[in-house]
């Protein structure tokens, strides 16, 4: 019988565990981008709003994983006044366009997690996920092996995005 190696490697993983240990500590990676509009290259930030930005999701579950949150620090939708909440519904309604443009994805998962115990990595800075999803895609891969196949960039995909948001009419970004 041939061997074969089982071991699936995933090692972005590591980037994840260690920025855990910065949110322990306080450190809210949404409020640092939120406040370096400068920075939108280097931190994935797509669009931002008054109120809002859409970002890549540094440790995707599917290619095109983006975030949309609010710049203000709060962990609950009952903390946000009216239009912040309808600007974050709206950047959301523009990331899933965006990503049906750019991605050709054929679903989407969109969520929020409030609370550690609900799956909240952030638990006091809400932010909704969008996860492109296609037919047949792996999405096995991260409930077995904690591995997951992206296969492209997100710095790619992000020059694809940023030539699509002029063809959408979407809010444009520096960086």
């Amino acid at each position: 019988m041939a061997e074969y190696n089982r071991n699936l490697w995933a090692p972005w993983r590591m980037e994840y565990i260690r920025s855990l240990d910065e949110h322990a500590g306080g450190g809210c990676f949404l409020c640092r981008h939120a406040a370096s509009p400068e920075q939108d290259g280097p931190n994935l930030v797509i669009w931002r709003g008054p109120r809002c930005l859409t970002m890549f999701n540094r440790f995707p579950y599917a290619s095109g994983h983006l975030l949309v949150a609010p710049v203000a620090h709060r962990a609950q939708l009952d903390q946000l006044d009216a239009g912040t909440l309808a600007e974050l519904i709206g950047q959301i309604r523009d990331a899933q366009a965006l990503l049906r443009e750019v991605c050709g994805c054929q679903g989407m998962n969109i969520g929020m997690n409030f609370g550690r115990c609900a799956g909240a990595g952030l638990p006091d800075h809400l932010h909704a996920h969008l996860v492109p999803r296609w037919e047949g895609d792996v999405n096995f891969m991260p409930v077995l092996s904690d591995t997951r196949v992206i296969p492209e960039s997100i710095e790619a995909l992000r020059g694809r995005m940023r030539e699509a948001v002029a063809r959408l009419g979407l809010p444009t970004v520096r960086g």
